[in-house]
């Protein structure tokens, strides 16, 4: 594997504070806009920090794929939910905190140390977060499903 990777993505304004986001090499393009908590925001439409949140939760999912198959983890599944906190201080907004709360499915209770491992592994090696300067708190949960 390569070690310089390239992804690129473009923006079009369509109307008002929407727009869409493309790449050229995928089919599916994502309707965008201010969220409604900001002057003229759109409701029910995707947001750059929506968009954001998304990245640090499904970075950190992909990793733990990749770390659990190279840990022989078994797993039943996997769910995570995703709360970014944007504040805003010296007058600009910075999301400062996303909040990661995964739920992992084992079938064997003698791996859930490993599996917490895992988990935090991921988080640490994966390339968002560790791109980014928000705080990111992963709070696993385990379940044993026998």
């Amino acid at each position: 594997m390569e070690n310089n990777h390239q992804y690129e993505v473009n923006v079009e304004w369509t109307e008002d504070r929407k727009g869409i986001i493309s790449s050229p090499v995928l089919h599916q393009k994502i309707e965008i806009a201010t969220p409604p908590d900001f002057p003229k925001g759109e409701p029910n439409i995707w947001s750059p920090e929506h968009l954001f949140i998304a990245a640090v939760n499904s970075c950190i999912m992909n990793t733990f794929f990749a770390i659990a198959e190279n840990s022989e983890l078994e797993y039943e599944s996997y769910k995570s939910n995703a709360i970014g906190i944007v504040k805003k201080s010296d007058e600009t907004f910075t999301v400062t905190e996303i909040k990661l709360k995964i739920i992992l499915t084992i079938a064997n209770a003698e791996e859930s140390d490993k599996a917490l491992r895992v988990i935090e592994m991921s988080e640490k090696n994966c390339l968002i977060s560790n791109s980014v300067k928000s705080t990111i708190i992963v709070e696993p949960e385990i379940i044993i499903s026998s």
